[in-house]
């Protein structure tokens, strides 16, 4: 008989993704565009599930600039390395399904910050960090945290339209930089999240061909929901899941 392990972390959603919801920023940034805040991701595949309204989804990547059309039900997801910026285009509402979840909230998003930005840890971490709470002051800062990652992106963007990826790469490197010492926690949430998800799909599947399903007696149903709305996330105002190490609170957000 082969065992059936318990969950490492309690209550996991499908496949230990993480769930949040967004509506679009609508401050207008130096470009005329109003929208959220470029970054990427160093390890996570990021999904938009449009739930509303209308807007775009601006990348780069080695294929070079995209600017990809947001509508309800429409679908766009980013592999790791690929600077996003969410558009408004009017009442754009989305549900964001993160890959690894537990990893982005632990800081697997760099902002594209100007280059001396990027090569001053402290500066970097003085720049992404924002106020508590919800208010006029935190407003404030995440809209002084946008301009600046705008201020970087487009510059990244101009060079890559240009045909000159350099600084995109360079990008892509500073960010590694920033994220190296955080990766042996990383590894021990993606082990206990979405390695631990597998593994345990493996063994229920050890099991049925054993003939002896006994995580099936242990069959129950969850719920959950929003444990703070309105928040100020990377690309907009995020309502988010207090799940413990499935969807925790984006630090410093």
């Amino acid at each position: 008989m082969v065992s059936d392990p318990k969950p490492a972390l309690p209550h996991p959603l499908p496949g230990a993704i993480g769930l949040s919801h967004l509506s679009a920023y609508d401050w207008e940034a130096a470009d005329g565009v109003c929208g959220g805040s470029p970054h990427l991701h160093l390890v996570c595949t990021e999904a938009y599930v449009v739930t509303g309204g209308r807007g775009a989804v601006q990348t780069l990547s080695p294929d070079g600039y995209r600017d990809i059309p947001l509508a309800a039900g429409s679908i766009a997801w980013f592999t790791p390395g690929t600077v996003h910026r969410m558009v408004q285009g009017g009442d754009l509402r989305i549900t964001v399904l993160m890959q690894n979840s537990g990893l982005p909230e632990a800081g697997d998003a760099v902002f594209t910050f100007p280059p001396e930005v990027l090569a001053d840890p402290e500066k970097y971490a003085a720049a992404a960090k924002l106020p508590p709470g919800t208010g006029p002051e935190t407003a404030a800062a995440a809209r002084r945290r946008r301009d600046l990652a705008v201020e970087g992106y487009l510059v990244l963007r101009e060079a890559l339209e240009a045909g000159d990826n350099g600084p995109y790469l360079e990008f892509q490197r500073a960010a590694a930089r920033i994220v190296r010492d955080k990766v042996p926690t990383w590894r021990e949430l993606w082990r206990a999240g979405a390695l631990a998800t597998a593994e345990r799909t493996g063994a229920q599947l050890d099991a049925l061909e054993a003939g002896e399903p006994v995580h099936l007696g242990e069959a129950t149903a969850h719920e959950a929901a929003p444990t703070r709305l309105g928040g100020f996330g990377m690309c907009g105002r995020r309502d988010e899941y207090n799940l413990p190490g499935t969807t925790l609170p984006y630090q410093g957000e």
